[in-house]
């Protein structure tokens, strides 16, 4: 799996900047990283989906803490600090963010129109 050679947190524009030795570069926006943690509390205890995270479009990381040499832990500005998101996630999260984001703007559609008015 690819390893990080450069990680740059970018807080006025609000991006992970991450570049791995296979050459790929990915800008994971913070609102990306949050709604997809891979933390029991988003990823759910179950198969499927996991918890729907909403209102997240301007959370904030207010720290990056490396575990080991295979993982990073975000601090979010929320209080949320409970995923590792390890390197083989960070390169998944990059090299899927379209597809990963598309459907997540479909699962908050149906929400909000699940929702009772």
């Amino acid at each position: 799996m690819p390893q990080p050679t450069d990680i740059k947190l970018r807080t006025a524009s609000r991006l992970l900047d991450v570049q791995f030795d296979d050459g790929s570069h990915f800008e994971l926006p913070f609102e990306y990283l949050r709604v997809f943690s891979p933390s029991a509390e988003v990823k759910g205890h179950g198969g499927g989906e996991g918890v729907l995270q909403t209102g997240k479009q301007n959370v904030g990381i207010t720290g990056v803490e490396p575990v080991g040499n295979y993982a990073l832990r975000l601090l979010f500005d929320d209080g949320h600090n409970t995923g590792l998101y390890t390197w083989t996630l960070l390169h998944e999260l990059g090299r899927d963010r379209s597809r990963n984001w598309a459907r997540y703007l479909e699962r908050c559609a149906l929400a909000q129109k699940a929702a009772p008015r």
